[in-house]
């Protein structure tokens, strides 16, 4: 197998193990045809099985396919005994009914048991397509093929996807009660400047204050009151001196 094409059927399975829980070994269900197809090219089917899932994987086969192989007489003796080789899958039908139908059946509506189909029967493929999840094997010639995934494994996967980010019902029911009163919305507006970025204003001169105070003082205040005395004082005794010591005219001095 080319390097490219085992790379894109790595993701296609990594795609089906994460999203649907496929795991290793992977159980694959054979038809009747298969088998026949691959005694009839001499090829380990066990084999191709593995290196196009890219896995181990665990043959299986119903009991009704065998019956068809059965049927088919002696000629198809290798094929029945390489279906007995395979792991027996019951599938719970009293009397056999066409593999088609049996498998159809064992997938049932949503493959829950996580089946890989391998079949050469192009009307089972068509109505496998239709089913989620379910990979599907064929030989296109002598190469052996795994389908992309069908519409409906894609829808399957984005609504898993989507739930997945949904809240269950039991979150849903404590967030109800644990759910906090919401906040008010601040309204948008033009904020103010930085207050880091604003000039500070200058301090105010205390100087011309205090002389507006020295001027401005209360006259009935006690320090006002004696500065008055001491002026009063001061103007007495200039006068007093100004009397008693008259100026002499220099007629009177004695020589």
């Amino acid at each position: 197998m080319r390097q490219r094409r085992a790379k894109t059927y790595r993701k296609l399975m990594s795609l089906y193990s994460l999203s649907f829980g496929f795991r290793q070994p992977y159980q694959v269900l054979i038809d009747s045809d298969m088998c026949i197809l691959a005694v009839a090219a001499k090829t380990d089917l066990h084999q191709q099985l593995g290196i196009v899932l890219q896995g181990n994987v665990k043959p299986m086969i119903t009991q009704c396919c065998i019956q068809e192989l059965y049927l088919l007489g002696k000629s198809h003796q290798s094929a029945v005994d390489l279906a007995k080789s395979f792991e027996r899958r019951k599938c719970n039908h009293r009397e056999a009914i066409p593999g088609q139908e049996c498998i159809a059946s064992v997938i049932g509506e949503s493959n829950k048991h996580r089946y890989v189909v391998a079949t050469q029967l192009r009307a089972l493929r068509v109505m496998l397509r239709l089913i989620p999840a379910v990979p599907i094997v064929h030989r296109n010639r002598a190469v052996m093929i795994l389908e992309p995934p069908s519409d409906a494994t894609l829808d399957t996967k984005q609504q898993n996807e989507e739930k997945a980010f949904q809240p269950s019902a039991a979150e849903l029911a404590n967030i109800g009660v644990d759910n906090p009163p919401e906040r008010p919305r601040r309204r948008k507006g033009p904020k103010g400047p930085n207050s880091l970025s604003v000039k500070k204003k200058a301090p105010p001169d205390t100087s011309q204050k205090r002389k507006r105070t020295d001027v401005d003082e209360d006259v009935t205040s006690p320090t006002a009151q004696k500065r008055k005395r001491r002026r009063k004082r001061g103007d007495s005794s200039a006068t007093l001196s100004n009397r008693v010591s008259p100026a002499v005219s220099p007629t009177h001095v004695s020589t």
